[in-house]
């Protein structure tokens, strides 16, 4: 799907009634000052039924919202490095319940928070190993310092743990990672955190290259991405977006502009958890290749067995069950996680419509994307807004892509 073309939506499967209410919904959201801009693709059997784009990309330049604009996608780079894991297991490198420590030994001794202050956290030894799966799964005990939930949170802002920071390098921020105490015993919770960013720098040691480079030639590359990377190349700059935050009024103010932006040029550490810009044609080009079980254009990335073996639910039960809701990149009841992705356990419970076994993932800055393969559906939702709990746009987009269904 290198470009974006509609085609018959009968052909796919959807009724044209049905889709053509995504357009109102889109212009309404931007002509209420809601949104700046937007793009939404929907592909189904492998035709594109729906693709349209509109808004503003950068208000005070009137650059129009297009399906090549390029926007950060932040935490849809989780699934790509997720994959960059998988090619490696595949390689018979570790296992999943491998500790990690075997190949990053400065996380061979953590250590858990049970208590105390900020003046003086009190720890107890990590019952076991943190192992790759936990970190695949996010319910390694690591966080988020922007959480600002937890004692450990302020930690990881007091000492600097940022892995979008332009300075230092990918192996110094998880050493410094790995000094500071687990919010949760290994296995124990689900906790949203940076463990994927650690992942990254996994894979730079098994490898023996630089992680950026790793997913380029073993990912992005391969799957024909020639608008995704961890900066913005100068050909590509005059698609970028600005990103934009409501201010007390909510009223859209500028949060990060599209030429004065660090993503002008390569940063000092490859996010693997969220560093990536994208397009809405790049991205559905990864949902193809999973929802084609890793092959895409003659191109095989991963085994049949090794995709089914991440979109399945690799928790016990859904989120609920292991963690309190502190985010919105998901809702917790009815929903698993798999290994890099969201995991629909039970449309119901998570009171929305779709699929048990689609996968899903969001960024920051409202993006978000899900996999249906039972339906065989991709949706990728391209837009600017921070955060991404702003508005209720994923929801409402599943609702109206679901009912346009026809067959």
């Amino acid at each position: 799907m290198s470009a974006l073309t509609e085609t018959d939506p009968t052909g796919a499967g959807f009724s044209p009634e049905g889709l053509a209410r995504i357009a109102p919904w889109m212009d309404r959201l931007v002509d209420e000052g809601r949104l700046a801009g937007l793009s939404v693709t929907v592909a189904r059997r492998g035709r594109v039924a729906f693709a349209r784009a509109c808004g503003q990309a950068d208000l005070a330049r009137a650059t129009p919202f297009t399906l090549d604009t390029v926007t950060r996608i932040y935490s849809m780079t989780k699934p790509l490095t997720s994959v960059a894991v998988m090619q490696l297991y595949e390689q018979g490198l570790f296992q999943l319940d491998d500790p990690v420590s075997r190949v990053l030994p400065e996380f061979a001794e953590m250590r858990v928070a049970v208590g105390g202050n900020r003046a003086k956290l009190e720890t107890e030894p990590a019952r076991r190993a943190i192992t790759v799966r936990d970190l695949l799964t996010h319910t390694a005990g690591l966080t988020y310092g922007f959480m600002e939930a937890t004692l450990v949170d302020a930690q990881y802002r007091e000492h600097g743990v940022d892995y979008l920071a332009r300075e230092g390098t990918l192996a110094e921020m998880t050493a410094r990672v790995a000094k500071l105490p687990l919010l949760a015993q290994p296995g124990s919770a689900w906790n949203y955190s940076v463990a994927t960013d650690v992942l990254g720098q996994f894979v730079a040691a098994l490898s023996g290259r630089p992680f950026a480079d790793y997913l380029r030639e073993a990912v992005i590359g391969p799957l024909g991405m020639i608008d995704t990377d961890f900066f913005v190349r100068p050909e590509l700059m005059p698609r970028f977006c600005a990103t934009y935050a409501y201010d007390r009024a909510r009223q859209l103010r500028l949060f990060d502009d599209s030429v004065e932006t660090a993503f002008a040029k390569p940063p000092a550490i490859a996010s693997g958890g969220g560093g990536l810009v994208s397009t809405a044609a790049d991205y559905q080009r990864f949902c193809r290749m999973i929802l084609n079980r890793g092959t895409l254009d003659g191109t095989r990335l991963l085994g049949r067995k090794t995709v089914e073996l991440m979109l399945s639910n690799h928790l016990p039960g859904d989120l609920a069950a292991m963690g309190t809701p502190r985010f919105a990149e998901t809702s917790y009841t009815g929903i698993g996680f798999g290994l890099g992705f969201s995991v629909m356990l039970d449309p119901a419970r998570a009171q929305i419509l779709g699929t048990p076994g689609e996968v899903a993932w969001g960024g920051l800055a409202s993006t978000a994307f899900w996999i249906d393969p039972a339906e065989d559906l991709s949706v990728v939702l391209m837009t600017q807004l921070v955060p991404s709990s702003a508005l209720p746009i994923r929801r409402e987009l599943r609702v109206l892509t679901y009912a346009a269904l026809a067959d």
